[in-house]
């Protein structure tokens, strides 16, 4: 028997077929193979067409079935990850009423600004432990005041992932930890945030029926089975969005677990059981997969916008031609590279500095003993102490860190960089090599609520190596001081 699972990014769809009993990975495949469409009909818009994600759902599902050789008839359950914020609007035959306006999108800045202050930052704090900012509740508030012809006919709004397991089943119905993605849960009264809602003048009776993950929340109809191969009747059992499916695949379930991504950007999702926050914009707070009113979890994310792409655009234009060249030679340069630091913020706007633009900036390079190895290492350094600046954060806002976990990608490949954020927290960075989609085929199978056993399959099949602190901590802490130093120097410019 088997679990299939979907991860909905904005670049494609991917798919996984797990074994049911082990959660082995079968078959893992993506569709397109290039990438989705992304329409931005203004600057800083961007959207895409829901529809799209359907046909490569199906296309994926079709190929999955046949390049994994499996009787199809013998999957039990459905699993969705799906792209986070991002806004679906349906009309009553649940037909999407415009493209999506996705999660990159931020049109609707000033509107969530707008509602922080007229709400005031306590309430908002208190009960939605953010700024309505740029999310899915905001979105929709610019659709009813900028095409008030669609607001009039929308039945219902949703998240990605809602869209896709209305398309297999028939049923529209979303999560609380979806609506916690669009800062429309009230962790006080553990409901729908309805005052923001009205707020925004938008009708409450938008907001599909709540189902709880973990469970039946509906089941593949004929026109889902046609389309997919899927048989009829199989149910949806579980779905979120990527960054809280992340943390699942890893093991992350409990208070002090830590999941971190290190890719272009960075992203470090640390569970917590404490629901309160003085942090209303660097840090964003979402009900996690296995968020109950008994068992409060929430994931608290802080982004590290300019992360992975520095070790690239490095690659690309200064340096060798291979990532494993330039590991080669940083591993020639003591640690603190000599002096140079690299502040890694060159992509954009950065959220744990309050949006403030800090770019990339390489300092203390001396052209007589500096060369393309202290660059890299510096690199590598810099990278690493934005995630552990990045921590610091979040241990100073109610989060603990007990152990680190991440997937098997190009950061935490490097030693440098793992060594040097281990050592630095002070705890473990367990490695596994696993995906979205595979984590969200799992999940499929979690409605028996075996946490404990799910985690020591993630174990079994997926544990690379583990990256302990190293004994000798003291120039890994002269190094970062003299790195925030730098950066501290460009913050007050």
């Amino acid at each position: 028997m088997y679990y299939i699972g979907y991860d909905l990014g904005s670049s494609s769809v991917k798919v996984s077929i797990v074994d049911a009993k082990t959660g082995t990975n079968v078959v893992t495949l993506n569709e397109p193979t290039n990438e989705m469409e992304i329409v931005a009909p203004q600057q800083n818009w961007a959207e895409q067409d829901p529809n799209m994600w359907w046909h490569y759902v199906c296309v994926a599902t079709k190929r999955a079935i046949k390049e994994g050789n499996i009787d199809a008839s013998k999957i039990e359950a459905i699993g969705i990850s799906y792209q986070m914020h991002g806004l679906v609007v349906v009309d009553k035959s649940g037909e999407p009423l415009r493209n999506s306006i996705i999660w990159c999108d931020s049109r609707a800045v000033e509107i969530g600004n707008t509602a922080f202050e007229t709400l005031g930052e306590s309430q908002c704090m208190e009960k939605l432990l953010n700024s309505p900012g740029n999310f899915t509740a905001s979105k929709l508030k610019w659709v009813r005041d900028n095409e008030p012809e669609i607001y009039n006919k929308i039945d219902k709004y949703m998240l990605p992932g809602d869209f896709i397991a209305m398309k297999l089943t028939g049923e529209i119905n979303t999560t609380k930890n979806g609506l916690s993605e669009g800062m429309l849960w009230d962790y006080k009264t553990d409901t729908v945030a309805n005052w923001l809602l009205e707020h925004y003048d938008i009708n409450t009776t938008l907001t599909p029926n709540i189902v709880e993950n973990f469970t039946i929340q509906s089941k593949v109809n004929e026109i889902g089975a046609n389309a997919t191969g899927l048989p009829e009747g199989i149910p949806v059992t579980y779905r979120a969005g990527d960054q809280p499916n992340n943390a699942l695949s890893l093991n992350v379930f409990n208070h002090g677990e830590v999941a971190a991504t290190g890719g272009t950007s960075g992203v470090v999702y640390a569970v917590t059981n404490v629901l309160k926050s003085k942090e209303s914009s660097r840090i964003n707070h979402f009900a996690h997969v296995n968020y109950t009113k008994e068992n409060a979890t929430l994931g608290k994310l802080l982004c590290i916008n300019g992360a992975g792409i520095q070790y690239r655009w490095l690659k690309d234009n200064l340096a060798s031609d291979s990532y494993e060249a330039m590991n080669q030679k940083a591993e020639d340069v003591p640690v603190g590279s000599e002096g140079v630091c690299v502040i890694p913020f060159g992509n954009g706007a950065e959220r744990m500095f309050n949006n403030a633009i800090v770019g990339t900036h390489i300092s203390n390079l001396n052209l007589n003993m500096h060369g393309e190895g202290h660059l890299c290492r510096a690199a590598l350094e810099g990278i690493a102490f934005s995630f552990v600046y990045g921590m610091d954060i979040l241990k100073a806002d109610n989060a603990e860190i007990k152990v680190i976990r991440a997937g098997n990608d190009n950061l935490f490949r490097s030693e440098i960089f793992s060594n040097t954020v281990a050592t630095l927290i002070g705890h473990e960075i367990e490695i596994y090599n696993t995906t979205g989609a595979i984590g969200a085929a799992r999940a499929a199978g979690l409605t028996d609520g075996d946490f404990k056993k799910f985690g020591d399959n993630i174990t079994a099949n997926d544990h690379v190596m583990t990256y302990k602190p190293l004994g000798n901590k003291a120039p890994y802490e002269a190094a970062y001081e003299n790195w925030k130093k730098a950066l501290e120097n460009v913050l007050n410019k």
